[in-house]
């Protein structure tokens, strides 16, 4: 499995602010389904600014694109993927400096 952090922001371009409103539950409704099936594992609202912050754990980044696509909303808002890996997945003698070593 693959983590990203995903960096949801709102940019309703194309519909009105109000349409985007009305279309938000559609979205907030369909992240919640990926959160109970265990993709999103962690979901935060930005405080002060408009989207989120969720953790996906996925098989690859072509299903990372393709559920954040399938988002009723995706095309009102911008993302930024960001790709993570848990400390325990990293060889610590690779990031070894030379001279380091016993």
């Amino acid at each position: 499995m693959a983590l990203f952090a995903v960096l949801a922001t709102q940019h309703p371009v194309g519909i009105s602010a109000d349409e985007f409103r009305r279309r938000l539950p559609e979205g907030f409704a369909y992240t919640r389904a990926l959160v109970d099936k265990g993709v999103i594992k962690h979901s935060w609202v930005r405080v002060g600014a408009s989207g989120g912050l969720l953790i996906y754990d996925v098989d690859s980044h072509e299903e990372l694109l393709s559920l954040l696509y399938a988002n009723p909303v995706s095309p009102h808002l911008e993302f930024e993927v960001i790709p993570l890996a848990r400390p325990a997945d990293f060889d610590p003698v690779a990031f070894e400096r030379p001279g380091d070593g016993a």
